[in-house]
């Protein structure tokens, strides 16, 4: 199946395409390749178009050029990437805990389609004020909650609870990684918030 066919589906009919990808045999490693990776490129080059290009204009300070595209477009790459994997790895280890299957296949479908609303509200990173709409991120939630008693076989009872706290170990993890990504960019193209924390210290000090 072509991708825009399984992105059409997951969103608009996931409980009839849940089973269909119930079906199929995947890895992460083969996830990550033929969907994830398409979807996570295509993001960071709009946050690089956004934020490199365009830019964003808020009341004390503007951010854009080139270098601070970069910054925001390797982020969003390398954030994309280790928060696929580190959330495949939390919700196949979970997994026993709320008496659901342990395979790293089907956490890998899970994680990968579930997650296909953020991959596609990263590309309204183009024109970063319409920042408010990556919010359609939040649908993913739906969609990994119909998709846990298909792949993982959830019972009813235990699919909030595992929904709940793999969500907060993914969303820590993430956070966690994005930060040491920010530390290891800044000395090489520099702070992209420096400069207006420094325009918002001016208007106060004149």
């Amino acid at each position: 199946m072509s991708i825009v066919n399984r992105i059409r589906n997951i969103l608009l009919a996931p409980r009839t395409e849940w089973p269909v990808i119930d079906a199929e045999q995947d890895t992460p490693h083969t996830l990550l390749t033929r969907f994830v990776l398409p979807l996570v490129f295509l993001g960071a080059a709009a946050a690089f178009v956004g934020y490199g290009l365009i830019g964003i204009d808020a009341i004390f300070f503007k951010l854009k050029g080139i270098k601070w595209g970069a910054w925001f477009a390797i982020r969003q790459f390398l954030s994309g990437i280790i928060g696929y994997y580190t959330a495949v790895y939390v919700i196949d280890a979970l997994a026993p805990s709320f008496s659901s299957q342990k395979n790293l296949g089907k956490s890998a479908q899970l994680v990968a389609y579930a997650s296909t609303p953020s991959w596609i509200s990263a590309f309204f990173l183009v024109i970063p004020s319409l920042g408010i709409l990556g919010l359609f991120g939040l649908y993913g939630i739906y969609l990994f909650y119909v998709g846990l008693p298909v792949l993982k076989k959830t019972p009813e009872d235990k699919r909030i609870v595992y929904m709940v706290v793999a969500a907060i170990v993914i969303i820590l993890i993430n956070w966690a990684s994005q930060w040491v990504i920010g530390m290891v960019l800044n000395p090489i193209l520099g702070d992209p918030y420096a400069g207006s924390m420094q325009d918002l210290e001016n208007l106060f000090n004149r």
